[in-house]
C-alpha cells in the first residue's frame, strides 16, 4: 500500500534535485470575482516545461548508478516523458518512453529532441504498462509517472516551497491526472504541519476521481479527446485510491471552455503560457465554487500546441 511521503524523504528528494529542478516562483494574480488572494505556482518554468522533472529527477537520482546501466523508461503521454528524458540525458543514460497513440505531437517531438526512443501503443496497452509497471524488452529502471514513492517525494517538494513563500496558504488547487502530483503536495503539506487542503482539478471530458468519490471506489469513465491532454485519462489506478480519497479534499470539474478561458486569462494578466492541464487549477479558482482564504493554483505545465494556443488567444476553444 502506498503511503504519504515522509518529511525525511521529501527533504532527501529536495537535496538530490539541486541542479535538476529549479525553485519556481509563487506569483499573485488578481481575480475580480474573488476578494481572497490567489497565487500561481509556476511549474511551467523548469527546463522541460513542467513539474514532472521533480518526480523524474527524484526517482532516477535515488537509484544506484549500477541500476541505471541499462537505461530508464517510463509510460507517459508527454510531460513525464520529457522529465525522464531530460534527467536521463543529464546523467548520460539511455531513455525509452512508452506513449499512447493519442499523445500530442508537440510533446512527442520534445521527447525526441531530448534523445529518448519512442514506442507507440494503443491507449489500453499503455494503461496496462502503468498497471503492470513493466513492458516487454525493457530491462532498465521503470519510472512510474504516478505511484512511485520517490516520484511523489519529488512532487512534494512543491509544497515545501509554497509554505516557505506563503505560510498562510489555505487551499491548493492541483491538476489531477493520476494523482501523483496532488497526493505528493498533500503529503508535503502534512509533513510540514500545514492544515491547507488540496483539491483535485479535473476536466469534464474525463473526471475519474470525481466519479470515484461519488461511487466510493476507483472508477473508469468514458474519455473524450480535447486540447486538455495532460489530465483526463479516464481511469484511476487502484493503488492511488486509498491515498487520494483520504488526503484530498474533493474534486472540481471544469469545462473545456472554462479551461481555455483560464489559459487566456493567464496569458493576458500574468504573461504566463500554460497548457490545458496546467490551467485547470485556475479554472477551478475562477469558477467561484472554491471557498477559503489564500488559494494557490498549481500551474503544472506549459507544453501547449501553438495552434491551440493561437485559437485560445483569439477567443476560441480548440477542438483537440
Amino acid at each position: 500500500m502506498i503511503g504519504p511521503a515522509s518529511g525525511e524523504s521529501i527533504e532527501a528528494a529536495r537535496r538530490r534535485l539541486r541542479g535538476f529542478a529549479v525553485r519556481t516562483p509563487l506569483v499573485p494574480l488578481e481575480i475580480a470575482e474573488r476578494a481572497q488572494p490567489v497565487s500561481l505556482k509556476l511549474e511551467t518554468l523548469p527546463p522541460e516545461g513542467s513539474f514532472k522533472i521533480r518526480g523524474a529527477g527524484s526517482a532516477i537520482t535515488a537509484a544506484p548508478r549500477e541500476r541505471l546501466s541499462k537505461g530508464v523508461y517510463t509510460a507517459s503521454a508527454g510531460n513525464m516523458a520529457q522529465g525522464v528524458a531530460w534527467c536521463a540525458r543529464a546523467l548520460g543514460v539511455p531513455c525509452t518512453v512508452i506513449v499512447p497513440d493519442h499523445a500530442p505531437a508537440a510533446k512527442i517531438s520534445a521527447v525526441e529532441r531530448l534523445g529518448a526512443a519512442i514506442i507507440r501503443v494503443p491507449l489500453a496497452r499503455w494503461w496496462q504498462v502503468l498497471v503492470e509497471r513493466s513492458y516487454p524488452g525493457q530491462d532498465g529502471l521503470f519510472v512510474h509517472p504516478v505511484s512511485d514513492p520517490e516520484v511523489m517525494a519529488g512532487n512534494a517538494t512543491i509544497a515545501s516551497e509554497i509554505l516557505e513563500d506563503a505560510p498562510d496558504t489555505d487551499t491548493v488547487l492541483v491538476p489531477f491526472g493520476g494523482g501523483g502530483l496532488a497526493c505528493g503536495i498533500a503529503s508535503g503539506l502534512r509533513a510540514r504541519g500545514s492544515s491547507a487542503r488540496v483539491i483535485a482539478c479535473e476536466v469534464e471530458t474525463a473526471a475519474p476521481f470525481a466519479a470515484s468519490l461519488r461511487a466510493g471506489h476507483p472508477c473508469t469513465v468514458d474519455r473524450t479527446a480535447s486540447f486538455v491532454d495532460g489530465i483526463g485519462i479516464g481511469s484511476l489506478l487502484e493503488e492511488m485510491w486509498p491515498l487520494a480519497s483520504t488526503m484530498l479534499g474533493g474534486s472540481v470539474v471544469s469545462s473545456v471552455a472554462s479551461i481555455a478561458a483560464a489559459v487566456r486569462f493567464m496569458a493576458e494578466r500574468a504573461h504566463v503560457i500554460a497548457e490545458g492541464a496546467g490551467a485547470a487549477s485556475l479554472a477551478a479558482a475562477m469558477s467561484g465554487t472554491v471557498a477559503g482564504g489564500h488559494i494557490v493554483c498549481i500551474v503544472s505545465g506549459g507544453s501547449i500546441n501553438l495552434a491551440a494556443l493561437a485559437t485560445i488567444l483569439q477567443g476560441g476553444v480548440p477542438s483537440v
